[in-house]
């Protein structure tokens, strides 16, 4: 397999990514150890050009990001507004949303959040019962609308990452997820 991982984290004074950069590494590890080819991309620097090749190469695209006020770091975001370009991504269809040009190929976010695992999938709590794949339905959206599918039904996320950091623990989620869903593909 062919996997493309994208660092979407965005270096802040306050917030050097070392956590994002050790789940990369991780994923690495696990798929390099596979077997699988990996190339890796980081929004603090890229080239347009390079990365949509990378789209292009990849049966898989690996999303690790921290969220910043409930959603992708502001460089996230402009990497996507920059690769995603029509005619290579999506193109017109008859059906709205049906143009997507990357059919066969499957995405995954992984995300860091301080918010707690209890504030989700709860009526009584911040998020209203939603879950934290419902806070990145436009994300989902945008990835199905150039062709992409989801990996699985839901992403793997990881939480209290500076009130109650449990790097160990992090760790060890993210390689028993990368065993049950993404090396067995």
């Amino acid at each position: 397999m062919k996997v493309l991982i994208i660092n979407g984290h965005e270096k802040a004074p306050s917030n050097k990514g070392e956590l994002n950069q050790s789940l990369v590494g991780v994923m690495v590890k696990k798929l390099r150890n596979a077997n699988d080819e990996v190339q890796l991309s980081s929004v603090e620097d890229y080239d347009t050009i390079t990365e949509i090749n990378k789209f292009l190469w990849a049966d898989l695209i690996i999303f690790q990001f921290p969220v910043y006020w409930f959603n992708v770091p502001g460089k996230l975001k402009l990497y996507l507004d920059n690769v995603l370009q029509h005619g290579i991504f999506y193109a017109g269809a008859s059906e709205y949303g049906r143009g997507g040009l990357l059919q066969g190929k499957k995405f995954l976010f992984s995300t860091t959040w301080n918010a707690p695992i209890t504030a989700f999938n709860d009526p009584t709590k911040f998020f209203a019962g939603a879950s934290v794949d419902d806070v990145f339905q436009p994300l989902y959206y945008a990835m199905e609308y150039c062709g992409l599918q989801p990996l699985t039904k839901k992403s793997i996320s990881f939480h209290n990452v500076i009130s109650h950091p449990e790097y160990q623990a992090y760790k060890k989620q993210l390689e028993q997820f990368m065993d049950d869903y993404v090396l067995n593909q």
